[in-house]
């Protein structure tokens, strides 16, 4: 991979998680969230697990998930890194949107806002979205099949996460909930 391109990369996980970093300090108390041993079984791990998936290909030499499913080449290569930087730029924004009603985990705030408006308008949970974009275009700059496995395993792990944050909405703020579900379809617009 070109080095401009290599950095690049690096520098988009960086500035996403440094964000996540800084914001964190200013979210609202929580109100009802669920276990520390639930999220750490099925979204961390799972998480890292994705992430270590991603690392570097002499980890995976010999292995079936070294196999390329792209070429290695400078289109491909900045094709994965605009998805990165669009990824990583719509978790940003919808992290921003949410203001202190977001959470890493699980969870509904003491005075917990439902926000329907910027990237929300379009999707319900645009902050997986982004990173499901940001792995997706981190699979394509990597170009084996251990970057689609990262894919598949980042979104089983947001689907369970994203179905339990839905029911407690629904049961949270009612039909208004109901009635945001049935027009603005949870991570792909229109699709899914």
């Amino acid at each position: 991979m070109p080095f401009f391109l290599e950095h690049a990369l690096r520098i988009t996980w960086l500035a996403v998680l440094g964000y996540w970093l800084w914001a964190a300090r200013s979210a609202k108390p929580a109100q009802q969230q669920e276990s520390g041993a639930k999220r750490l079984l099925m979204y961390w791990l799972p998480l890292i697990f994705a992430a270590l998936l991603l690392g570097p290909s002499e980890w995976f030499a010999g292995n079936i998930l070294r196999e390329q499913f792209v070429p290695h080449s400078t289109l491909v290569y900045s094709v994965g890194l605009a998805l990165c930087v669009s990824g990583a730029t719509l978790a940003i924004l919808s992290r921003v949107m949410l203001g202190r009603n977001w959470s890493a985990t699980v969870q509904l705030k003491q005075e917990h806002e439902l926000i329907t408006h910027g990237p929300y308008r379009w999707v319900r949970h645009p902050i997986y979205t982004g990173f499901l974009l940001l792995f997706l275009g981190n699979a394509f700059m990597v170009g084996d099949w251990r970057g689609l496995l990262a894919v598949a395993i980042v979104l089983i792990s947001f689907w369970r996460k994203l179905r339990l944050e839905e029911t407690w909405l629904a049961a949270h703020f009612g039909q208004v909930y109901r009635d945001y579900q049935s027009h603005t379809k949870a991570l792909i617009p229109g699709v899914l």
